[in-house]
């Protein structure tokens, strides 16, 4: 089991944010049932290292559909030679929809990592960027903090599971980390990715894993 020694596995919670439950800007599918069993797992303890990540979007920010003319949430734009979708305006800083969630007990994060703040670049996951004006992903840092503290394996939860965990996922194995999905402490934007996005872990051998494994 790769994520047997606690010692060596980070628990990474993916944008637990009011904005991203249902009646929020950009509400997942049933995003509000994972909080108390996330808020359980921090409170036993059970990792060494707990990084929380945190959607932090300026006012105008490129990625929300009201920052182009004629733009519909939802759709699909170029932006920096790479096809983006265009989101409703959230989790804009300083605002109740973007703060952490305040059903989970956060005082056993060790960071809190803020993505997005960029006004010219979207930021899905916790270890790079989405392409920017240059045409790179530039790293958030992430993954050298997690080195200098010995981590070998990451294990992922929150929202939404078929963006930003997925990304972060993905960008972890690229690090050369151990990673596995917590499934059921997961939500989508939509359960018809739920297929698509078990393939796209499969394919990187990321693990699906259960709260109870």
């Amino acid at each position: 089991m790769p994520f047997a020694n606690p010692e060596r596995t980070a628990l990474i919670v993916v944008d637990m944010q009011p904005d991203f439950m249902p009646g929020g800007a950009l509400a997942c599918h049933e995003g509000d049932a994972i909080v108390s069993g996330i808020d359980r797992l921090l409170r036993a303890r059970r990792f060494r290292h707990v990084v929380a990540t945190q959607d932090w979007h300026p006012e105008g920010h490129i990625s929300f559909a009201s920052s182009h003319q004629d733009a519909q949430a939802f759709q699909s734009m170029d932006l920096h030679g790479h096809l983006h979708t265009l989101w409703p305006d959230h989790c804009v800083q300083g605002t109740p929809g973007a703060a952490l969630h305040e059903g989970v007990d956060w005082s056993v994060a060790d960071l809190v990592l803020r993505k997005g703040s960029d006004p010219r670049v979207d930021s899905y996951s916790a270890f790079r960027e989405n392409h920017g004006p240059r045409g790179t992903r530039p790293a958030t840092g992430l993954a050298g903090w997690l080195r200098e503290r010995g981590v070998e394996a990451v294990l992922l939860c929150g929202l939404a599971r078929d963006i930003c965990v997925l990304w972060s996922a993905q960008d972890a194995v690229a690090e050369g980390f151990r990673v596995g999905v917590l499934w059921d402490l997961t939500r989508p934007v939509t359960p018809a990715s739920n297929e698509a996005t078990r393939a796209a872990l499969a394919a990187q051998d990321i693990a699906v894993v259960q709260l109870d494994d």
